[in-house]
């Protein structure tokens, strides 16, 4: 079994995929997506989302990263996949999942869900443009408006040559809406020959057995789940008990360092409220404390708060 971080736009940088794959046993991380319109992008668009660069395209803890390219033109596509191999990228992968109306209003993302002939004509031309020897990846929802055209969008990608695709288990009008449809993620299974990873309503150890089972895949990606409980991969697939609330608030004053003294530190106070809000989803004590911050504004004054909370004491 492989497990995968999923690329989650906005949340997943490079600060948090440092912090995650230091406490589970990911196997791969997707950045967050390379807008592409109609230019070779210069490096530093890469290196900004994918500072991983700099280090042979691994995270501090050594797992790899791969690029993530979004858009809608395939030569376009094709040139800054080029580009990212040429700055040090061990493989590209291809974003046609992402239902935000920012993306899909001009045809990125799951919105090409509706044309398997533009998919084709993505995959192959990335594909083209792509050292042989380094993978080129997908990931797709099961429909638009319907789960519906999964089949037939997954066979043009395979025969476009992408090495392997990742399942969103949902179609972009299901949003985040459970449940997640896995048996029809086992239809593409048998339907291609590359790998095929089940993604979508991933949150314990329990329900990754049974989207296992009914998808038929082994690997999994993992996405807001990874969020609402730090440790899941490797509760899944070492069956490390689920972390603590105590160790929780360590691992967020860690993250608000890793925030702070870095280059993003103006977004410090939204990112740490996102992720509280995810976390309140498993651990009830972040109800709380999401509570406690959510009207504050200034890095400090949320770090001291962070920093106040304390576990009842328990009497012997």
């Amino acid at each position: 079994m492989r497990l995968i971080l999923a690329p989650m736009e906005g949340v997943l940088d490079h600060l948090m995929r440092d912090l995650l794959t230091r406490i589970n046993p990911f196997d791969l991380c997707v950045t967050e997506f390379v807008r592409v319109v109609d230019m070779r992008l210069p490096p530093r668009v890469f290196y900004r989302l994918c500072p991983e660069l700099h280090h042979g395209c691994r995270t501090p803890s050594g797992t790899p990263v791969r690029i993530q390219l979004l858009g809608q033109e395939p030569d376009w596509l094709a040139e800054n996949a080029d580009q990212a191999c040429r700055l040090g990228a061990e493989g590209i992968d291809l974003n046609f999942g992402c239902p935000a109306k920012t993306v899909n209003k001009h045809r990125g993302g799951a919105a090409l869900l509706g044309d398997s002939e533009q998919l084709y004509h993505i995959a192959r031309a990335v594909r083209a443009a792509v050292p042989a020897q380094l993978p080129v990846t997908a990931k797709i929802r099961l429909g638009l408006a319907e789960r519906d055209s999964y089949l037939e969008n997954s066979q043009a990608l395979a025969e476009g040559g992408i090495s392997e695709l990742a399942v969103h288990a949902r179609s972009k009008q299901d949003g985040y809406r459970p449940p997640a449809y896995w048996p029809l993620v086992a239809e593409i299974k048998q339907a291609l020959s590359i790998p095929v990873v089940v993604n979508g309503e991933i949150w314990n150890a329990e329900q990754a057995k049974l989207a296992q089972q009914q998808s038929g895949c082994n690997d999994i990606m993992l996405g807001r789940g990874a969020l609402a409980l730090p440790n899941l991969a490797a509760t899944i697939k070492n069956g490390t008990a689920p972390m603590s609330w105590e160790k929780v608030i360590a691992l967020l004053l860690n993250y608000s360092s890793l925030e702070v003294e870095g280059n993003k530190a103006v977004y410090y106070p939204n990112r740490i409220k996102q992720w509280l809000s995810y976390l309140k989803l498993y651990y009830p004590q972040a109800q709380d404390l999401f509570r406690d911050i959510r009207t504050l504004k200034h890095t400090d004054d949320i770090r001291l708060k962070l920093e106040e909370v304390t576990l009842p004491t328990i009497s012997c």
